[in-house]
């Protein structure tokens, strides 16, 4: 009896591994989707914001990663870098997607300007002045942008918080860790007319990761170990959170720029609820900003 026992314990634990490596093994192999994986709370504030009275062309030339920070080495050096280099696309996309801003290329300039020279050359090389004319018709003047944004990712800050929690019983028990990091982004707007800097605005992302474990042992009989291990880990990709802070620092420069007349919305009336809440939200930050440093005190 004993040894029957300790085959349908050894059997459940088999089946217990295979049922938990079966979704383990899905993930691996999903296909292309249009678009962000998900859609962040920001970006719905963003897009859903009051139509501006006009759009504002702006230029952004480089918003790069500024902390210079690598990840860290596990197993070998790695000069791969800790945040993504491509900020100035999510910021020009955010840009777009706000239907606040016309953004105007800027990053690839050098690559714009040769293609309309190529088109002005090719345009010289015929005689038939109709075509020199038609040609010429293309180009037309360059978009300028009275309002340049400077800035980039300021802060990467890893292990703000990390910890965890874990049990074991009679061979059975399972834990619990977490760790928290942090993504700062600054953004300014500089006037083109005479280079003054009309308003910067901060925004910060939390980047969460978690990991779940479980295990068991047990001797089933003399010399026979039944050992038994699951568990999962979820790491907020950085790329996501980068893309939500700087969604959040667009809609708070929009905010921004409406309450001291860098631009104006259509309908006044409508945007008043939009700066009523983000007046709210501007006071519950400094208050648990407030309370943070009270805390600190107390501990010191």
């Amino acid at each position: 009896m004993k040894g029957i026992k300790g085959k349908h314990v050894f059997l459940g634990g088999i089946l217990l591994i295979l049922g938990c490596a079966a979704p383990l093994h899905y993930p691996f192999y999903e296909k292309a989707i249009s678009g962000p994986e998900y859609i962040t709370s920001i970006h719905k504030d963003l897009v859903s914001l009051p139509k501006a009275e006009r759009k504002v062309p702006v230029a952004v030339y480089k918003f790069r990663d500024q902390t210079g920070q690598y990840k860290p080495p596990t197993t070998s050096t790695n000069f791969s870098t800790a945040v993504t280099q491509g900020a100035t696309s999510i910021l020009i996309k955010a840009l777009e997607d706000s239907g606040w801003f016309i953004p105007v290329e800027r990053e690839s300039l050098s690559n714009l300007l040769q293609e309309r020279k190529i088109i002005q050359q090719m345009g010289s090389q015929y005689a038939d002045e109709n075509l020199k004319s038609a040609i010429s018709q293309i180009l037309q003047p360059l978009i300028y942008a009275g309002v340049l944004l400077e800035g980039g990712v300021i802060g990467y800050d890893t292990n703000i918080v990390s910890g965890g929690i874990g049990a074991r019983y009679f061979g059975a028990g399972g834990s619990a860790q977490y760790r928290v990091d942090r993504i700062t982004v600054y953004v300014r707007a500089v006037s083109v007319k005479n280079g003054a800097v009309l308003k910067t605005v901060q925004a910060t992302k939390v980047v969460l990761s978690q990991q779940l474990s479980a295990g068991f042992f047990r001797f089933v009989r003399l010399n026979h170990l039944l050992e038994a291990e699951a568990g999962f880990a979820a790491n907020e990709p950085v790329e996501m959170a980068l893309q939500e802070a700087i969604e959040k620092a667009v809609y708070d420069l929009i905010i921004e720029g409406v309450k001291i007349g860098m631009w104006k919305p259509a309908d006044p009336e409508a945007f008043k609820g939009v700066i009523e809440k983000y007046e709210r939200e501007k006071e519950e930050a400094l208050k648990k900003l407030r309370e943070r440093k009270d805390e600190f005190k107390e501990e010191s």
